[in-house]
């Protein structure tokens, strides 16, 4: 009788992996940290802002400061995976605080920044509308702001605002969105009346800007 062929072995049976998992990660551009990877938390559902993306992004910002970091006080509203703020500080930041609401992101950021003894770093848990009203309240300025918040969900229309009491003289914000934010003459909605579109560029469904203060 012809042999019965070897029945395949059983598979192993999945194990239940507890915590969030990391789908993928990016890594630091440029600075003292380049090429260090940053993971990212598939669970929260993270958009981090692709590397060509930020490579391009500060190469802009760069030019607009004539490469001087070790003046920049920097604010990363929405700080997610932390790939703008981190690389603020790579390159040589005095301060970069990083802001997000949600507990997990702010715990990984916390273990970023003591794996890169990132002392230029200030993580905090917090609303981000919340955390601009009060830095407002008490007179703080910066020279950059990030902006990279949830699409349609109004932030920037919320937050740009706010944003014109918070820039030093000559002060720039980093703005990412799901939509262009560039108008034809007297169509931009009444939130962006106040900015400038120095540089604006598209990566897929990302679009994003480069916006200073309109003199």
């Amino acid at each position: 009788m012809p042999k019965k062929p070897a029945s395949k072995p059983a598979k192993p049976a999945k194990v239940p992996v507890h915590g969030p998992q990391h789908a993928n990660q990016v890594r630091i551009i440029g600075g003292q940290w380049k090429r260090t990877p940053l993971p990212v938390l598939t669970a929260l559902g993270l958009r981090p802002t692709p590397d060509r993306v930020r490579e391009t992004a500060f190469n802009w910002i760069n030019h607009q400061r004539d490469g001087d970091w070790a003046s920049a006080q920097v604010l990363d509203l929405f700080a997610g995976s932390g790939a703008l703020g981190f690389e603020a500080a790579s390159r040589g930041a005095q301060s970069v605080t990083m802001i997000d609401s949600n507990t997990q992101v702010t715990r990984q950021l916390d273990d970023i920044k003591t794996k890169l003894k990132a002392d230029n770093v200030s993580i905090m848990r917090g609303d981000a509308l919340a955390v601009l009203q009060s830095a407002v309240t008490r007179g703080q300025r910066y020279d950059l702001i990030f902006l990279d918040p949830p699409y349609q969900q109004s932030f920037l229309e919320r937050t740009l605002p706010l944003c014109t009491t918070l820039l030093k003289e000559g002060g720039l914000v980093y703005a990412e969105s799901g939509l262009a934010l560039e108008f034809a003459e007297g169509e931009a909605p009444e939130w962006l009346a106040d900015w400038e579109i120095i540089r604006a560029d598209k990566a897929g469904m990302v679009f994003y800007h480069l916006l200073k203060r309109k003199a």
